[in-house]
């Protein structure tokens, strides 16, 4: 085994901490760029492209089995190129090899390695392999492309650059649907006539089934989806709030609670000090791989302050509070920018930091320890591996305190108690690692998250952060009309992907709505008309995901489905529908339900994989109003509004005259009143001149 210290390859001049992480093993690593795909070209090698994320339990455990072992890298030094990516800095690259590795049949997943030919193409690849077996599959690779077999692989390739270079429209047959449809709309019309179809298509009937085949996949007892490991998708419950809101469904509202509930009673969400890891390795939320990312913190704090307004559920006030507290403490630099994420790992051990021994805890807790173990459910034998303990919940604390005939308010108490002892603890150990790279599109999330939960809570602090976020975003990762990816050490690099235009957009939009700060409108204009310009594909009404200017791939892609992150293609249509009734721009609007319009077939059939699509379909069906404020009490008004969830709602305001198109024709009132105006397809109601007025003209 190499000592750290003993090599320093080329990714030592890397900003990536995942990539420096790889800078001293003796693997003659390349970053993923002209020298390492030149080098393969001229000496006709082939490539390996070995991709993870510093936050990656998996990857550190191939790094330390195979890429820190001197014999293991001297093999892959003789028959490869070998390059390392950070998919987090360069989704592309990730996207495109990743897409080749279903196409051989195989499971995806981090660490991704890929074997390719010294022009790029793919022909074999998988995820971790031990180190007996990596060894053995670079010996086979290395003799077969140096000897008679490099024309089968790159056969081989050829093939599998057919399958990658289809477009996602294509492959699954949004294009080519009309005969399903026909069959579909045969089998409404016997249950009761063909759909009345609105924008794009929609109709109550189609979205009722887009929901029923949704709903097929719930898990019913624990929340989320039947099926282990357990992602929280903030994307699906973010959807069911909007069903319910356009169908009145109580069941729908249900599995969103139900779902957010077990979330953050698990042990996937830190009991001890707020955030959310990753995913659980189980069905239970209870054994997470333990990584803290700041995209799905971003997102959850969105889904628990949207919860909230609906339902008024302390646990979610709770959750929101304490998600933010811990990404302002552990993921917030000077600046006001946002890190990526928290590794699983620390002393070499997944999860180390964050369990406890039954021991440990009456160490710690001393008499309180027995109550503290059955609120958070810990064992002495251990609830998880090696004796050790994951702190999670399975009731309310009103039946906790019924149960344990605790007397009201003194349970809040004892807990807040026990969180302090066991951070204080938690202090004393070795921390796990930050990773703290600045990515655009991640920061707009945890910038969204940020404006939602300014919405349910007018909380000062919320609205500071997200604003302080945003200067940072405008400082550091902007260049006129166009985004950079990602900033370290004051340097920003890699041009931005689709992705981060789509994301930064949207949570500018909503700065506006909960500030009304016109500047955040015309800057989210700005970004847009340079997204229209240089990454839309007219052909199949859709963008691509990089710009025009970029770095050409073996194939340029498209990211139609809603995964962990909701897809940039679904996100724009959203910001593009959202911004052209701010602004009055009709080819925004008509582009947005174009947009749907090509993939509205697939979301009803397969709505599991595009439910942020689905959100857009609801909005199309049951459109909600554009609501312009207009006087001395703007702010306060704007505030109290907030406070609802209003689906599909546009918010504007001004307390003098604006030039905005939903204010510029409007009027002062004559008394001095605040006026609110709610308008609907094109026609507003008489201005009304208190919130409970206007709620109830929504």
């Amino acid at each position: 085994m190499a000592h750290p210290a003993s090599h320093t390859n080329r990714l030592a001049q890397e900003t990536s901490p995942y990539l420096q992480q790889h800078a001293h093993n003796p693997v003659d690593w390349y970053p993923w760029g002209p020298e390492a795909l030149g080098r393969a070209q001229a000496e006709q090698k082939p490539i390996l492209v070995s991709i993870g994320y510093a936050a990656c339990h998996w990857c550190h455990v191939m790094e330390r089995e195979s890429f820190e072992n001197e014999a293991v890298a001297a093999v892959m030094n003789t028959h490869f190129v070998c390059i390392k990516v950070d998919r987090e800095e360069r989704p592309d690259v990730d996207q495109i090899y990743m897409d080749a590795v279903h196409a051989m049949g195989l499971q995806g997943g981090w660490p991704l390695n890929v074997f390719l030919t010294a022009d790029a193409k793919p022909f074999y690849g998988g995820t971790y392999f031990p180190q007996g077996k990596w060894t053995q599959l670079l010996t086979n690779i290395g003799q077969a492309y140096a000897g008679e077999h490099r024309t089968e692989l790159e056969q081989s390739a050829e093939r599998f650059m057919e399958v990658i270079g289809t477009s996602e429209l294509a492959k699954y047959g949004a294009q080519n649907h009309n005969a399903t449809q026909e069959a579909d709309y045969a089998a409404l019309e016997a249950i009761g006539g063909a759909p009345d179809t609105g924008l794009a298509g929609v109709s109550e009937e189609e979205f009722k089934l887009l929901v029923y085949n949704l709903s097929t996949s719930f898990d019913r007892e624990r929340g989320g989806t039947n099926r282990a490991p357990k992602f929280p998708m903030p994307s699906i419950w973010r959807f069911l709030l909007r069903a319910h809101a356009v169908s009145g469904s109580r069941a729908v509202l249900d599995q969103a609670v139900l779902t957010l509930r077990e979330m953050a009673w698990g042990g996937i969400y830190d009991q001890a000090h707020g955030g959310f890891a990753r995913y659980s390795v189980d069905g239970e939320w209870l054994a997470p791989h333990f990584e803290k990312m700041l995209y799905d913190n971003g997102q959850l704090v969105s889904l628990y302050s949207e919860a909230f307004q609906l339902t008024g559920e302390e646990l979610f006030r709770e959750t929101v509070y304490d998600t933010i507290e811990f990404i302002r403490l552990e993921l917030t630099n000077d600046e006001g920018g946002f890190y990526s994420s928290l590794d699983a790992d620390s002393e070499g051990e997944e999860g180390k930091f964050y369990v406890f021994t039954k021991e440990e805890l009456r160490a710690i807790l001393g008499d309180e320890e027995p109550l503290f173990s059955d609120y958070y459910n810990c064992t002495a034998a251990g609830n998880w591996e090696h004796g050790r303990n994951i702190l999670h919940r399975r009731e309310t604390d009103e039946t906790f305190s019924a149960t344990h005939q605790i007397a009201p308010g003194v349970l809040p108490k004892l807990v807040a108690g026990w969180k302090q002892k066991i951070m204080a603890v938690r202090a004393t150990r070795v921390r796990p690692g930050l990773d703290d790279k600045v990515l655009t599109g991640w920061n707009a999330l945890m910038l969204q998250g940020l404006t939602d939960a300014y919405r349910a809570f007018a909380e000062p602090e919320f609205l500071a952060m997200a604003e302080h976020n945003a200067r940072f975003i405008e400082t550091n990762l902007r260049d006129g009309p166009r985004l950079y990816r990602t900033c370290k050490d004051g340097r920003a690099s890699i041009n931005g992907f689709l992705e981060d235009y789509a994301l930064v957009i949207q949570a500018y939009i909503s700065l506006y709505e909960v500030t009304f700060t016109e500047k955040w409108l015309h800057e989210a204009e700005i970004l847009t008309e340079y997204v229209i310009s240089n990454f839309f594909d007219p052909s199949e009404t859709q963008f691509f995901y990089t710009d025009s200017s970029a770095e050409p791939l073996i194939v340029r892609k498209k990211e139609l489905f809603d995964n962990v992150i909701p897809s940039s293609n679904s996100v724009m249509a959203h910001n593009l529908r959202r911004l052209g009734r701010h602004l009055e721009n009709a080819h925004y609007t008509d582009l947005a339900t174009a947009m749907l319009a090509q993939v509205r077939h697939l979301v009803v059939k397969e709505p599991q994989h595009l439910t942020n699509w689905a959100s857009l379909y609801a909005a199309l069906l049951r459109p909600g109003a554009e609501v312009a404020i207009l006087g001395p009490e703007a702010d306060v008004f704007r505030e109290k509004l907030n406070r609802q969830f209003l689906f599909d709602t546009v918010l504007a305001g001004a307390e003098k005259a604006s030039k905005l198109p939903l204010l510029k024709l409007l009027k002062a009132d004559a008394q001095g009143r605040t006026a609110v105006h709610v308008c609907r397809n094109q026609a507003c109601l008489a201005p009304v001149y208190g919130v409970g007025e206007a709620l109830a003209a929504l």
